[in-house]
C-alpha cells in the first residue's frame, strides 16, 4: 500500500489538462502593452511563463525562493514590496508603465503579465482592478484562467504552501480552462481615464468568464484570513 502515495505523486505531474478557447494566432494591429489575468493560484504563473514567456509583477519574497526566484530574475521581473507601502512605490509603478509602454512598441521587448486584482481569489470572483495595467493607455490582452475541480480547488486560499502541493498532487488530474480574449484597444475616453478602462476591462472578463464582481480587496483578504487564525479581535 505505500507504494500508492508516491505512484499518485508521479502520474499528477502529467496530467494537467489545458482548455482554450480564442485564436491565439490571430495576427493583431498592435502589439498588446500587457497580458492581464485574473488571479487564482500561484501555477497562473506557470501557466502564462510556458504560454508566453513574459516578465511580471512579484513580491519580492519571490525572487529569493529556489529556482522560481532565479527564472524571475532571467524574466527581468518587477519585485514590489506589498506588505507596506514602501518609499519605492512610484519607482515601480513608473517602471510597470515603461515597461507597457516600451512592449506595445517594441515587438522584441519582453510583454510583462500583470494581475490587477493584486491579489488571489477563490476562482469565483473577481476583484476591483488596479490602473498599473491601463496607465499608459495601451491595448491590453485579458486572459481568464478557470480551475474546475470536484475534490480539491486549486485556489489559494487559507492553507498552508505545502499543504497545498501535496492536495494537489494527489490529485490524478488538475484541469486548467484558458479563455483568451481579442486584444482590448481603449477608447480616447479610456486612454484619458485609467480607473474607466480598468473597470470596463474587468466587466469584460466577468461576462466572458463568468465570474461574480466584488469590491473586495487585498486589505479584505488580509482581515479575513486574519480572522480565520484568531489574530483580528472586533474592539
Amino acid at each position: 500500500m505505500a507504494w500508492r502515495l508516491p505512484f499518485i505523486l508521479i502520474c499528477s505531474l502529467f496530467w494537467l489538462q489545458i482548455s482554450q478557447k480564442g485564436d491565439a494566432a490571430t495576427e493583431e494591429p498592435e502589439r498588446p502593452g500587457a497580458i492581464v489575468s485574473n488571479h487564482v493560484s500561484y501555477l497562473d504563473i506557470l501557466y502564462h511563463m510556458s504560454a508566453s514567456f513574459p516578465s511580471f509583477v512579484a513580491k519580492r519574497s519571490v525572487g529569493k525562493l529556489p529556482l522560481v526566484g532565479l527564472i524571475s530574475k532571467c524574466l527581468g521581473c518587477v519585485y514590489v514590496q506589498r506588505e507596506a507601502k514602501s518609499p519605492d512605490f512610484k519607482g515601480v509603478s513608473g517602471t510597470v508603465n515603461e515597461r507597457v509602454r516600451e512592449a506595445h512598441r517594441n515587438k522584441s521587448a519582453p510583454t510583462i503579465m500583470l494581475f490587477p486584482e493584486g491579489t488571489t481569489t477563490n476562482g469565483d470572483y473577481l476583484l476591483t482592478f488596479k490602473t498599473g495595467a491601463f496607465l499608459a493607455g495601451t491595448p491590453v490582452l485579458p486572459v481568464i484562467l478557470k480551475y474546475p475541480y470536484e475534490r480539491f480547488s486549486v485556489a489559494w486560499d487559507t492553507i498552508s504552501g505545502a499543504r497545498h502541493i501535496l492536495f494537489l498532487l494527489c490529485q490524478f488530474v488538475n484541469h486548467l480552462e484558458v479563455i483568451r480574449l481579442p486584444v482590448y484597444y481603449p477608447s480616447q475616453e479610456e486612454k484619458d481615464d485609467p480607473k474607466l478602462y480598468a473597470s470596463n476591462v474587468r466587466r469584460l472578463m466577468a461576462t466572458e468568464g463568468n465570474l461574480i464582481l466584488s469590491d473586495l480587496g487585498l486589505g479584505d483578504k488580509r482581515i479575513y484570513h486574519a480572522t480565520l487564525n484568531g489574530l483580528f479581535c472586533k474592539s
